[in-house]
């Protein structure tokens, strides 16, 4: 058995790709290890969105090149592939820039990574794969492997049609794609069948998704979720991420309709200032964001809200940023996610002129300060209530279990670690900003929908 390392860089899609191409490669002989020191191959599953995470690709790069060189002192030989966006943006550069490099990939082609291992063991040179072949892709994956734990990623929906002038997203994904359902209802099923009771829905814009359905029309997402909901086993539903401007009746209505559906929803805004959203090509503005809000917290009442945010764009100025500084105390965040502006090469916000790090730097710490402080007083808020946890792995301390609530918040629960893959209600004792501790309590005393908010 030749044994694999997968570095995983960036979104939840990538975990879903590493874990589909370890599939893949199981068949061929390859078992997965938990370091690259004793790897026969080893994947580095990258992201493109900021240039920080692009560096540290070429880093890590560096590092595995003298375990290679180490390697082959000894006899031995590792395979070195850089897969995901950077793979697709960067394609010969990567080869140009680090020789020790076999094979990259691009996210929509690494069904054929066996090919490619097989081109370069017969002395083909680097291989490179960048076409766009995703309906391809689908149908020539294996079957996902049993023992993936209580949780799972399922990508239902591929690429982006909406071109945000800071995004690299068209370029490395291409254009939107929905599998067809009865393919997701197959992949569920086989997941909910080897334990898996909580699957998270990913796209690029998941919102958007579009499958052909079983009777030849095409569903929406709203439509997959009501599906999804009745395999036996499935016990919560999640999807990420969504684009505002998709964000239809059908979907929130889902909200209130189906048990399973979590009630926490990423809705990235990015900016709170008009002006800034149309420079971006958001097509959406601040008071479409509002009112999308206020649309599903009137259906769902115990909904929490997570989203994107972006300082520094170009041309932001002091009462642009103030607008995202409004928006923010106005909706109300759970969690969020905030970056500094990061100039992808071949985006049109990369040639306009850009803010001065010190500003960005200033502007972000403002920003984050506020988040955080909703993100704690959201933990807080939790205190004495009793939610379902989903035990996921164990603690630090001995006996001690973490699990994730509907909230996705880590709850750390003691002597809960017979529990691990189980649904267990919690009453939440102590908050901190970024989890929660909580102890276990009798089966009946479970309040999915307790929170009001």
């Amino acid at each position: 058995m030749k044994k694999l390392f997968i570095k995983t860089y960036g979104c939840q899609m990538n975990v879903y790709d590493s874990a589909r191409m370890a599939d893949l490669l199981a068949p061929h002989g390859y078992g997965m290890t938990d370091g690259p020191e004793d790897a026969d191959m080893v994947i580095l599953n990258t992201c493109h969105i900021r240039e920080k995470a692009t560096d540290k690709v070429y880093s890590e790069l560096g590092r595995l090149r003298e375990l290679k060189e180490a390697k082959a002192e000894n006899g031995g030989r590792m395979l070195i592939a850089v897969a995901g966006c950077t793979a697709q943006a960067e394609g010969a550069e990567i080869v140009k820039r680090q020789s020790a490099v076999d094979m990259v990939v691009g996210p929509q082609s690494y069904h054929r990574l066996p090919e490619m291992i097989a081109r370069v063991t017969r002395g083909a040179g680097a291989v490179l794969e960048t076409e766009f072949p995703t309906e391809e892709k689908f149908d020539a994956l294996p079957e996902e492997r049993s023992g993936r734990g209580a949780t799972a990623f399922l990508t239902v929906q591929e690429g982006c049609d909406k071109f945000c002038t800071f995004c690299v997203v068209p370029y490395t994904r291409g254009a939107e794609y929905s599998r067809p359902v009865r393919d997701v209802v197959r992949e569920a099923e086989r997941l909910a069948a080897s334990g898996v009771c909580e699957i998270t829905l990913l796209g690029q814009n998941v919102n958007a998704f579009s499958g052909e359905g079983p009777d030849g029309t095409r569903w929406g997402l709203a439509q997959l979720i009501r599906r999804l909901a009745q395999i036996g086993g499935v016990e919560r539903l999640r999807y990420t991420t969504s684009h505002p401007r998709d964000m239809d009746d059908a979907l929130i209505d889902v909200h209130a309709e189906v048990e399973q559906l979590m009630p926490y929803l990423h809705l990235p805004v990015q900016s709170g200032s008009d002006r800034i959203l149309k420079a971006m090509n958001r097509q959406h503005g601040r008071d479409a964001y509002f009112n999308v809000v206020a649309r599903i917290r009137a259906v769902r009442k115990d909904i929490a809200l997570s989203s994107d945010f972006i300082v520094g764009f170009p041309g932001e100025s002091d009462k642009d940023f103030d607008d995202t500084m409004d928006l923010v105390r106005s909706v109300g965040f759970a969690s969020a996610f905030s970056f500094k502006y990061s100039p992808r090469p071949g985006t049109p916000a990369a040639v306009e002129k850009q803010i001065p790090e010190d500003v960005k730097d200033a502007r972000l710490q403002g920003l984050q300060a506020l988040l955080f402080s909703q993100q704690k007083a959201f933990n807080q808020s939790c205190e004495g209530k009793v939610f379902p946890v989903l035990f996921e792995k164990p603690g630090r301390k001995e006996g001690q279990a973490i699990g994730r609530s509907p909230y996705l918040q880590p709850v750390h629960v003691e002597n809960a670690l017979s529990l691990i893959g189980a649904l267990r209600p919690v009453r939440i004792a102590a908050a901190s900003q970024g989890s929660l501790t909580g102890v276990l309590q009798a089966e009946n005393d479970v309040r999915i929908r307790e929170m009001a908010h």
